[in-house]
């Protein structure tokens, strides 16, 4: 497996470092494994241009022990906020056991990292199986059903967000906004990895999705105070937007973020459509 950092800068390999200094310290992990734009020389370039001054999450998979007792859930919360000092990082965390299953399995994003990422640290006690290329035209089948279900859904939450809109119940138009961005983005992900986490999330979701697309990355910016503040208001309509009678949106608000989703209803069935092509092409490329 590869294990070379070289494409990155003396800052980042900093960063990277003080970034496993305290995985390790905090959960003792089997494996540390760098994908995403960081991971193929010349992507983090791109985004670096595209979404300055943001800062790009370094993404990892982070295989924990057979013995951990702790969720994923929970580590992933606990690691992601420690490195936040340091750096920004997303984190997907499995055991040992579960990630060598998928590999055994063919699955698609498991089998991907592990072929393509980088290994910035081996505990040495497990290995890691040896991954083989997916069947893609089981995957691009997959996939197909997975959209079709994700963004079905998402588009009629954010039809009903819209009639709420036009009710001028702009708190219900809010929490409709926010269902239908987390089935898009659970959709994204299915169809990029076959793959989805765990979570409501919104800006857990929207992070993991960036690394796919530039038009996702720049959708929600959040690098002002007014782009922070709209998305704060959607990923609030999950819960306080139902709730919390301190809760409030305006009209413009709530207009704005119908917008914003409309737009990422519509980038998001170009991009998606873009990579089933693609799986299609690859399962070709198997068959002949």
């Amino acid at each position: 497996m590869n294990t070379s950092i070289k494409h990155l800068s003396p800052a980042q390999h900093r960063q990277l470092s003080a970034v496993i200094k305290i995985i390790v310290d905090a959960i003792h992990p089997e494996k540390i494994i760098l994908f995403g734009v960081y991971s193929v020389e010349g992507d983090a370039e791109l985004f670096t241009r595209a979404l300055s001054p943001a800062p790009i999450p370094f993404d990892l998979l982070i295989a924990t022990s057979s013995s951990e007792r702790r969720a994923d859930y929970e580590l992933q919360d606990i690691l992601e906020n420690r490195c936040r000092e340091v750096a920004s990082v997303t984190t997907v965390i499995h055991d040992i056991d579960h990630i060598n299953r998928q590999i055994l399995a063919r699955q698609y994003f498991f089998s991907l990292v592990v072929m393509d990422g980088i290994l910035l640290y081996d505990a040495g006690i497990t290995p890691l199986e040896k991954p083989a290329l997916p069947d893609f035209d089981a995957v691009k089948r997959t996939a197909e059903k997975d959209l079709e279900r994700w963004a079905g859904q998402a588009r009629a939450f954010y039809n009903n967000a819209r009639f709420s809109l036009q009710n001028k119940e702009w708190k219900i138009t809010t929490f409709l906004l926010h269902q239908a961005a987390e089935q898009i983005y659970q959709a994204i992900l299915l169809v990029f990895t076959g793959y989805k986490p765990t979570t409501h999330n919104l800006d857990k979701l929207r992070r993991y999705t960036n690394r796919l697309s530039l038009e996702l990355a720049t959708l929600f910016p959040r690098d002002n105070p007014e782009e922070e503040h709209l998305f704060r208001l959607l990923t609030q309509g999950y819960v306080d937007a139902r709730y919390k009678d301190h809760f409030t949106v305006s009209e413009q608000e709530a207009s704005l973020l119908t917008d914003k989703v409309r737009q990422l209803l519509d980038i998001a069935g170009r991009v998606c459509g873009n990579h089933l092509l693609s799986l299609g092409k690859k399962a070709r490329c198997m068959s002949l």
